[in-house]
């Protein structure tokens, strides 16, 4: 079985490596920096999880879109979707960019629509499969200085729910995990302690499943 996680970095993306690579997955994974995937991987490798990394600009849907292409013609095993990329520009509202503002809803939305597309058909052939999200406390209150992610978290979190009433009939489970804290190890918001929560949502029968759990 293989997970395809968007977005990896050291913190929630290898936290949910490690937890689903030491469980049987290989991980596929996509971000933008090929250097750091490649270190991801030989990390990941020194732990027994096979892994393999693919570099992608997750703002630029089309040569996003081609990627996951690549990859879903490669791997028609993927059991798990985790989207985990989102964009970090603080400004408040009136002084945003706007094409800072378009670039960070690509990132944290857009790239999430195209990642299920990707993905999904497979899913729904074999009537299984799990839609991860990685969302976060903004999605429900912003600081005005964090207007632009804000924006974004609450458009994934929307997302969320309308692809969870999409996907259930298929046999897909989609659950997101609303973060509001900072991701930091050795605290309530260890990026271990969230990984473990988004096993339980994978492993959950089907009469049990959450679209979303608040972790506060």
């Amino acid at each position: 079985m293989k997970l395809l996680q968007i977005g990896t970095g050291p913190g929630m993306g290898l936290a949910v490596a490690r937890k689903f690579g030491k469980a049987g997955f290989e991980i596929l994974m996509v971000a933008r920096n090929q250097v750091k995937l490649e270190q991801y991987q030989t990390e990941l490798a020194a732990e027994g999880i096979k892994a393999q990394g693919f570099a992608a600009d997750i703002a630029d849907e089309v040569a996003f879109a081609g990627v996951l292409a690549d990859i879903v013609a490669q791997h028609q095993d993927i059991e798990v979707l985790h989207y985990n990329a989102s964009a970090y520009n603080p400004a408040t509202p009136s002084k945003m960019s706007i094409p800072v503002v378009i670039s960070d809803f690509k990132t944290s939305v857009v790239g999430a629509v195209v990642a299920v597309q990707a993905v999904f058909p497979q899913m729904e052939t074999r009537k299984h499969g799990c839609i991860l999200l990685t969302g976060g406390g903004t999605a429900l209150k912003a600081p005005a200085s964090l207007a632009s992610l804000g924006i974004g978290k609450a458009g994934l979190r929307n997302l969320a729910f309308s692809l969870a009433e999409e996907c259930a009939p298929a046999g897909v489970h989609v659950a997101t995990i609303t973060i509001s804290g900072m991701v930091k190890p050795g605290t309530h918001f260890d990026p271990a302690l969230i990984a473990d929560e988004f096993w339980r949502l994978y492993e959950q029968k089907v009469s049990d499943w959450e679209v979303e759990v608040h972790w506060k």
